[in-house]
């Protein structure tokens, strides 16, 4: 029997709702399968215990996971806390330290799901994007002085450096490599941003000669949205710094149906630390606590996970169960124009699973 120790994280909002959800369906995995076990732990870090402690998680809070094959996350965010402080203390604080620097988000119509764009089903869509997750934008650089005075000053300086462009650029290129298509598109700015930018653009001019079979181009972040939207089918596989590569994927789960199904996975790949796994839809405080947020992003996650540790064939067994639920539009939640709730598309996932002869 392999076992695995998970740490799951709900966090705020539906994070709370949609873990439970994803542990209910691993349970069940596990269980049909009788290959593995997950060893699960649960840690009620997050906005609430920054309401009474004053941080987002305990100071040895890291010291804790690294005992943990992988971990399993909600979302971050509360209405009465700054977002600053909630994803700084939480999420960023385990990313960065945690060196998770390959974000990747695949993106894909799903059976019974109808992207808002006219015409395009699952075969013209089928990313994934590979968002730079540890520096960039969003490396934590810069202050503010003059606090405030007319004369205030709030400077934000994006990192690029030479070992984290390539490594990402180099992990983007094995993933293409990977694909059926073999095709990578790289995403700047260097016409306006001189420096970083064209560093970039650099980088991934040298790692491509490691690559001959890897087709790719290059695309400036605003084109790109364009490009996303009217002719999705010429991109497969994405590559953009920490910032763009977030705007740029929620961008593609809306043009999939809803942020609702998009998963992603923050890996360590040299797997020095535990990789984290997690939704994209964000705390949704509007609908905590009406049941009705969807599970699917979470279960999608989970497959990552699982293929993460290594169990490919319970990663498949699930994707089957996320399809044919999908492909029932009685069984969809809100955000896909259903009347489903959370209880209901559990409960379905974990028949679909049950039913898996495969």
């Amino acid at each position: 029997m392999r076992e695995f120790k998970i740490a799951a994280i709900p966090a705020d909002g539906i994070g709370k709702e949609v873990v439970a959800a994803g542990l209910e369906v691993l349970d069940v995995l596990a269980k049909r399968d009788g290959g593995f076990r997950l060893n699960i732990e649960t840690f009620d870090w997050g906005s609430d215990y920054y309401k009474k402690h004053g941080t987002m998680m305990p100071e040895n809070g890291r010291e804790t996971l690294k005992q943990f094959d992988a971990i399993y996350f909600g979302a971050v965010g509360a209405p009465d806390v700054p977002d600053h402080v909630t994803l700084w203390g939480l999420r960023l604080n385990i990313c960065q330290p945690f060196d998770q620097y390959a974000n990747v988000r695949p993106t894909r119509i799903l059976p019974g799901i109808k992207s808002p764009l006219a015409g395009v089903g699952p075969r013209l869509l089928n990313w994934v994007i590979v968002r730079e997750n540890s520096e960039g934008e969003y490396a934590g650089q810069g202050g503010r002085s003059h606090r405030g005075f007319p004369e205030e000053v709030a400077t934000e300086v994006a990192i690029f450096t030479r070992a984290g462009v390539t490594r990402i650029m180099r992990f983007a290129f094995k993933l293409a490599q990977s694909r059926p298509r073999k095709l990578l598109t790289v995403v700047t700015k260097s016409n306006a941003q001189r420096h970083g930018m064209v560093m970039w653009d650099e980088i991934a001019a040298e790692v491509a000669g490691e690559f001959p079979d890897v087709t790719w181009d290059k695309m400036l972040v605003d084109a790109m949205t364009m490009r996303m939207t009217l002719k999705p089918e010429t991109l497969d596989t994405i590559v953009a710094t920490n910032l763009h590569a977030d705007i740029l994927s929620d961008l593609a789960a809306a043009l999939a149906g809803s942020l609702g199904i998009a998963p992603t996975a923050n890996l360590n790949p040299e797997r020095k630390f535990p990789s984290m796994f997690e939704p994209i839809h964000g705390s949704a405080f509007d609908i905590t606590g009406k049941g009705i947020a969807n599970p699917i992003g979470t279960f999608w996650t989970a497959c990552m996970m699982l293929d993460h540790l290594g169990e490919t064939a319970a990663s498949a067994r699930l994707m089957r169960a996320i399809e044919r639920v999908t492909a029932n539009p009685l069984l969809h939640t809100p955000d896909l124009g259903g009347k489903a709730t959370t209880r209901i598309v559990t409960d379905a996932v974990i028949a679909a699973i049950e039913a898996d002869n495969e």
